[in-house]
């Protein structure tokens, strides 16, 4: 039955040919979206490396550059703990949640490189406050003061990209920032957490390091402000942080945000590509499953006379729609294999990185091919049951 059937297709290949290409652009359309939509999945599995449910931060806006005062970031901790909703206060160079980003390029200690890291400048309180999980070594503290190198906590991937070889046990290691010929700055690898995405579950992991700020060392303050609150603390606290805040420092304006709504803004933001895309998606698809239904109808008018011979010789009208049915489901997936060696040429030579990795690239084939079947179907069933109904009296009177 499928040797007849591929020979049937065979010998109309030249009338085949612009269905066959209707399903070769839906495939790649969908494909398209569909590992789009993939990848979205596979990175909201990922770790981000913080907690969001009850952090806050606090974001310093000031008319002059900010100093790098030790007596004010002290005296900022000390107020802000003193009140009771307050666990934990940190101080960090960015916020997260949002699309600001910082990188620099590195070198290992043996002088090899560039490898190029995002950067996050993070005080002795930010692990605990985002509740950032150390697999390996240790947070930086209070015990690195007087180091002749400057502490850092990195990433796994960041560990992989400084420490070929030595991922797993990067504690210890050395690299340093070549920027300064004359004297470049040197890091120590106290610790390393398993990942951190600071702008969210739909960020790409890059390699991170955060080095130590030590308020008062250096001539770069940073700006945000890190808090753990109490499970449970309402919306209105906000009100007497900028007033504990505001009585200490008057000048300064201050953005206040829990991390759940900006991670929530984030999200609705990073999701705005994939809705466009899923609607232009849509329209094209509808598109294209009406050039189908209209070639699948001229393909069967025209095959009127043999469908009809068919029946005078005894077919049944079930074996006719099938025939129909199965022939669109060859031609479906011979356009999808032309497809398919045409796009694993993407995640073979790399041209787009992680973004279209194996996993994504299986599972964006599985889910277009799904989608494609289906609308061969849907747009097959209707010219295959017109196709049943014939008479070979009909059949005839056509010819």
């Amino acid at each position: 039955m499928l040797r007849h059937l591929l020979k049937l297709i065979w010998q109309r290949k030249s009338r085949n040919l612009m269905l066959s290409l209707e399903i070769l652009l839906a495939f790649v359309l969908v494909f398209a979206l569909a590992a789009f939509a993939a990848r979205y999945v596979q990175l909201q599995q990922l770790p981000t490396g913080f907690a969001y449910r009850d952090q806050w931060m606090v974001q310093i806006r000031t008319a002059k550059p900010l100093v790098n005062d030790a007596a004010v970031y002290d005296q900022l901790q000390r107020n802000l703990l003193a009140l009771p909703e307050v666990e934990q206060v940190a101080f960090a160079a960015l916020p997260v949640y949002e699309m600001s980003r910082r990188t620099g390029t590195f070198e290992r200690a043996d002088g090899t490189g560039p490898i190029r890291l995002d950067v996050q400048d993070a005080s002795d309180q930010y692990g605990a406050t985002m509740d950032m999980r150390v697999t390996s070594g240790r947070w930086f503290s209070s015990a690195d003061d007087g180091a002749d190198t400057t502490p850092v906590v990195i990433d796994q991937l960041a560990a992989e990209r400084l420490f070929p070889g030595a991922a797993e046990a990067p504690v210890g290691q050395l690299f340093s920032d070549p920027s300064d010929e004359t004297n470049p700055t040197r890091y120590r690898v106290v610790g390393m957490v398993e990942a951190f995405r600071s702008h969210g579950e739909y960020m790409a992991p890059v390699p991170f390091m955060l080095p130590r700020f030590r308020p008062g060392v250096g001539k770069e303050a940073v700006t945000t402000i890190m808090l753990k609150l109490r499970p449970g603390t309402p919306r209105l606290f906000e009100s007497t942080l900028s007033a504990r805040i505001k009585q200490l420092q008057p000048d300064w304006s201050l953005v206040i945000t829990p991390l759940s709504e900006a991670r929530a803004s984030m999200l609705g933001l990073q999701l705005v590509p994939l809705k466009i895309g899923a609607v232009i998606a849509a329209f094209l698809l509808v598109m294209v499953a009406f050039g189908l239904f209209g070639v699948l109808w001229q393909n069967t008018t025209q095959r009127i006379p043999e469908l009809g011979l068919r029946r005078a010789l005894g077919a049944t009208s079930a074996s006719i729609y099938r025939q129909i049915v199965a022939e669109q489901f060859l031609l479906s997936s011979s356009a999808m294999l032309v497809g398919l060696v045409l796009l694993v040429q993407l995640p073979l030579t790399g041209v787009m990185g992680e973004t279209l990795n194996w996993p994504v690239f299986w599972a964006a084939a599985a889910l277009s091919a799904g989608v494609i079947y289906l609308l061969s179907l849907l747009s097959s069933l209707y010219p295959g049951w017109r196709a049943a109904q014939l008479s070979p009296v009909q059949a005839l009177h056509y010819e």
